[in-house]
């Protein structure tokens, strides 16, 4: 089972989610996982997988543009229907608590909708959801650093836990979907 994890990001926050996404899909056999920054990941790559989980961080409400632009070149993808019944998922950092997370997670979820993905979000009853989720996939918030000099403000350990419980959940969905099909 191969499950393709895709970020943007620019200062760390959504490359430690991507990690810890990844580190949960991980957590269920047989998956093999493929973490790849949006720089080094190649479309044509998503066609012999079986789940896609992209993230970047939220820009104003919406997709980053190193995501963006990449999204828009599963096009010819798309024309072919060679993304349709796989499992997909997303995920976003924010600088602020009501920074446009979830229309971020609604942005990226809705390219998957027009392939024919089949989404993944996070239920009520993941405990990890409870307190700092949505059910739209994980977002979290870090706050932007007032000074370059500053530490990065990295996603805390309860973020963490959301990225991993994200990626279990689609790990554990998509083999299903795999056993009931032979």
């Amino acid at each position: 089972m191969q499950i393709y994890v895709v970020y943007d990001s620019e200062n760390g926050h959504t490359e430690a989610l991507a990690k810890a996404v990844a580190e949960g899909a991980r957590d269920v056999d047989q998956a093999n996982v493929l973490l790849r920054h949006v720089k080094e990941a190649k479309v044509h790559e998503l066609e012999d997988v079986d789940a896609i989980i992209w993230g970047c961080p939220g820009h104003f409400g919406t997709i980053s543009s190193g995501l963006k632009e990449w999204i828009d070149k599963l096009g010819y993808l798309w024309a072919a229907g060679k993304l349709i019944g796989k499992v997909g998922a997303a995920f976003c950092t924010t600088a602020t608590i009501h920074g446009g997370a979830e229309m971020t997670l609604w942005n990226l979820i809705t390219p998957m909708l027009h392939n024919g993905m089949i989404i993944v979000g996070l239920p009520s009853n993941i405990p990890e959801n409870v307190l700092y989720g949505s059910y739209y996939g994980a977002a979290v918030t870090c706050p932007v650093e007032l000074d370059e000099d500053a530490p990065i403000n990295l996603p805390s350990e309860d973020d963490l836990a959301l990225g991993r419980a994200l990626g279990r959940r689609v790990s554990e969905v998509t083999y299903r979907l795999i056993k009931g099909s032979q």
